[in-house]
């Protein structure tokens, strides 16, 4: 059986999958069983930001395990130690929980702040807004924190202790405010949801209610974090500072880790035994996380995500001066969305042959979360790509 047929055969279905098959890959490229190249727009959905196989990474992650993989959260270890105190260094953070995926990182945030007004005997603040087409896990927790429907079909009934409202609209939030609320949950900019950022004036509003009525404020930066936006964090570009945040997909490069963050205060609603992960942190994916910090949190890395991720959204927004079937283009740095008038999905087939890697979100937009390492004639090649499907 080929590699198509036995996945098919025994693993269980629950991914739509492109008819390919992938075995190597370096940079921004991809290479399939066949030996057919692929530029990559899509690193794993936001997660190779460094690339596929980056030397440094690689570096670190055979040094690791020819060392030390793992010995539980019973025991210190350093890889763990120096990761937890770089992030801190680079954050808003006093304190980091490590766990293994970003839906477990954001379970984290969630225990988090019921259990900070749990402490303090405020048993009644146990309710957690979040936003419209916001999308936070497949876990049952993360999953009732998630906006969309689409997302809950078939678990019924889904936890309770979770409100939504729309997206940039603070009045909204401002009405489902109550004393019952612990916090108050959303991405920078909505990755899943469609490619839409947070406004700014929204943004800075959101963080002023929630300090005036004492709730928390959590910010997934799961996708958007890491530099994908051109800082560190996203939330970075707004002036505004979180109590918690959370982090996960391109902090290992590829390894599976999750972080979630926060301030001294708020990170005293944990104590020992109230929250724990067996593989959370292994010195492994510590080792690999800390050279991406390293190499991701450098100003003159960032400051050049930026520029390509300027050029990018001109690009695509030139292209859409010439197809009426473009409506908008929208994101920050190298996560962007291009809003069609018609199915992403078959656009998404087509660039395929075409040699390149996208995805579709929400039925008519195109998400481009390539490796911040892109090069420019990289992003021509594939607006020359795009350009000619929407012609034809």
């Amino acid at each position: 059986m080929d590699t198509i047929d036995k996945t098919d055969a025994f693993i269980c279905r629950t991914y739509m999958r492109q008819e390919t098959a992938f075995v190597k890959g370096k940079g921004t490229k991809l290479w399939d069983e066949s030996g057919r190249e692929y530029t990559d727009f899509l690193a794993g959905i936001a997660v190779c930001g460094l690339g596929h196989c980056h030397p440094q990474i690689t570096r670190a992650v055979s040094e690791q395990a020819a060392t030390l993989v793992h010995v539980s959260n019973l025991f210190y270890t350093r890889p763990q130690a120096d990761l937890a105190s770089l992030l801190c260094e680079k954050s808003f953070a006093d304190r980091v929980f490590f766990s293994n995926s970003g839906a477990e990182a954001n379970e984290a945030a969630i225990k988090l702040a019921r259990r900070y007004f749990q402490k303090k005997g405020e048993t009644e603040r146990f309710r957690i807004i979040t936003m419209d087409q916001s999308f936070h896990g497949r876990t049952m927790a993360t999953l009732s924190a998630t906006g969309q429907d689409k997302i809950k079909e078939g678990f019924s009934p889904v936890l309770e202790g979770f409100s939504h409202v729309p997206f940039n609209n603070i009045g909204r939030l401002e009405k489902e405010m109550d004393d019952t609320v612990c916090a108050v949950m959303l991405e920078p900019v909505q990755g899943e949801g469609g490619v839409s950022p947070a406004d700014p004036e929204y943004l800075k509003a959101v963080r002023d209610l929630c300090t005036q009525t004492g709730c928390l404020l959590i910010f997934d930066e799961i996708q958007t974090g890491m530099g994908r936006c051109g800082k560190l964090f996203a939330h970075e570009l707004y002036g505004v500072t979180p109590d918690i945040m959370t982090l996960a997909k391109a902090l290992g490069n590829g390894l599976p880790i999750g972080a979630m963050m926060a301030t001294q205060d708020a990170a005293d609603g944990f104590d020992f035994g109230s929250h724990a992960s067996t593989f959370g942190g292994t010195p492994l994916a510590t080792a690999a996380a800390l050279e991406v910090v390293k190499i991701i949190g450098d100003d003159g890395f960032l400051s050049t995500v930026r520029k390509t991720g300027n050029y990018f959204k001109q690009q695509l927004k030139t292209l859409a001066e010439t197809h009426e079937r473009i409506v908008e283009v929208r994101g920050r740095g190298l996560l962007l969305g291009l809003e069609i008038d018609g199915d992403a999905g078959g656009v998404v087939a087509q660039m395929m042959k075409k040699g390149f890697i996208i995805n579709g979100i929400q039925d008519r937009v195109l998400r481009f979360a390539p490796p911040l390492i892109i090069e420019k004639q990289e992003i021509d090649g594939l607006i020359i790509a795009l350009d000619s499907l929407l012609r034809s």
